[in-house]
């Protein structure tokens, strides 16, 4: 079995792996009174934000001229995304989505949220289609940013089917990947991949940073790695140093 990374804190937050990350999610609504849904609210803004700090940096791009393209998954690692797109567009940035096609049960209900919320903010978003995935590339080559919020801190094993796909597409297109939480098809606590995995430019993880995010030999595929606080209060931060 792969070692955890026994790195206890970076950019002055405690690292923490996938399970404890859940505990805390469920702490602060049930302990601390805020909802996922405010959280999620929060990140999008947040990763809209470092997203657009990025574009002027490092492509000398403000938000009125800046093509950014959002891959979505179907979980609520694609909620942060479709969050993170309404901000953009309300920043000025021309914004488009791709969202994996839903479970047989449908979409989560903080996902159909911001679903409806970035398409009533006037965000265009398409379901990604199994026999039209390599049309994203061309869409890929338009943009002068990519964002993954494919898969989150849930997702285990290889990344198979669309998403398999989104993968490759989005790397091959060689336009610079921010990564939401963690790069898709890299473990979150122990920083390995199974082959299929996004090379990101910059990470920015969600609330603490995830302990496989801090791993020696995923250092390559994260880029920059950035915390982005979300709104946890002091005493869950607190508690997570434990």
């Amino acid at each position: 079995m792969s070692k955890v990374p026994q790195v206890k804190e970076f950019d002055g937050y405690p690292v923490v792996t996938s399970g404890k990350m859940k505990y805390l999610d469920t702490k602060a609504s049930s302990e601390y009174g805020i909802p996922s849904a405010v959280l999620m609210e929060n990140a999008g803004r947040a990763v809209a934000q470092a997203a657009l700090e990025f574009a002027a940096g490092e492509l000398k791009k403000q938000p009125a001229g800046l093509k950014v393209v959002i891959c979505c998954g179907k979980g609520n690692n694609g909620g942060d995304g479709l969050a993170a797109a309404r901000f953009l567009k309300q920043a000025g940035a021309e914004v488009k989505v791709f969202i994996l096609p839903p479970k047989e049960t449908g979409y989560g209900e903080l996902v159909v949220k911001n679903l409806e919320a970035a398409r009533a903010a006037g965000v265009p978003v398409a379901m990604t289609e199994k026999g039209d995935l390599d049309a994203l590339l061309a869409e890929f080559a338009g943009a002068d940013l990519l964002l993954d919020a494919l898969l989150g801190i849930s997702a285990v094993g290889k990344p198979v089917g669309p998403v398999h796909r989104v993968i490759q597409l989005m790397n091959k297109s060689a336009r610079p990947i921010i990564a939401v939480d963690i790069p898709s098809g890299l473990s979150p606590d122990t920083g390995h991949h199974s082959g299929v995995y996004i090379m990101a430019r910059l990470t920015l993880t969600l609330g603490f940073s995830k302990s496989g995010l801090m791993a020696a030999h995923a250092q390559k595929n994260t880029g920059v790695i950035r915390v982005l606080p979300i709104g946890y209060p002091q005493a869950l931060i607190d508690e997570a140093r434990g």
